[in-house]
C-alpha cells in the first residue's frame, strides 16, 4: 500500500516552505518520496525606515544609533552563524559530497555554509555577510541548539 498525496497537501507544503522561508524541503512516507525546491528571493524584502527615536539623555555628548540585527561579533571582529533551530547539522548536502566550506575557505553572502535537519526538513544555512571562513564550531551529524554558534566569519571589510 503507497501513500497518496493531492494538490491541496501540496498546496499546504508549499506555503509551509514560504512561511519557515525554506528553499529545499523532502519527505518520504510509505514509499511516497517528495521533494519541493525553490530558489529563494536574491534581494530581501524592502524594510521599511526605521522610526527615528528621542535619544534618551545619558551623561556626556556620546550620540545614541539605533540598533539594527546584526550577526553576533566577537574578538577580531569575527562574525557568528548561529544556528536558527534545534536539529542535526552536516557540513555537506549528502555523506558521499565534499563539504560546503572548510576552515579558510572565502564565503560569500547568501552562500550556503551547512544544513541543519528539523523534522525531516533539510534548512540550508547560508551567510549573512562576505568574508573568511575561521572557524567551524559544530559537528558534522551531530544536534545543534538554537542560537548555539556553527561558524566563525572574519569579514572582508
Amino acid at each position: 500500500m503507497s501513500a497518496k498525496i493531492d494538490y491541496k497537501e501540496i498546496k499546504k507544503l508549499v506555503q509551509f516552505m514560504e512561511e519557515k522561508k525554506l528553499s529545499h524541503f523532502e519527505l518520504e512516507i510509505e514509499g511516497l518520496k517528495v521533494k519541493i525546491s525553490r530558489n529563494p528571493s536574491p534581494l530581501p524584502p524592502p524594510e521599511s525606515p526605521p522610526v527615528p527615536q528621542e535619544p534618551e539623555e545619558s551623561e556626556g555628548n556620546e550620540s545614541v544609533e539605533p540598533q539594527e540585527a546584526e550577526p553576533e561579533k566577537g574578538k577580531n571582529n569575527l562574525i557568528f552563524i548561529t544556528s536558527p533551530m534545534v536539529g542535526t547539522f552536516y557540513l555537506a548536502p549528502d555523506p558521499s559530497s565534499s563539504p560546503f566550506v572548510e576552515v579558510g575557505d572565502p564565503v560569500e553572502k547568501n552562500q550556503t555554509l551547512c544544513i541543519i535537519e528539523a523534522m525531516k526538513l533539510m534548512n540550508e544555512i547560508e551567510s549573512e555577510i562576505e568574508g573568511v571562513l575561521e572557524e567551524i564550531y559544530a559537528e558534522n551529524g551531530k544536534p545543534v541548539e538554537y542560537g548555539q554558534k556553527l561558524f566563525a566569519i572574519k569579514p572582508l571589510s
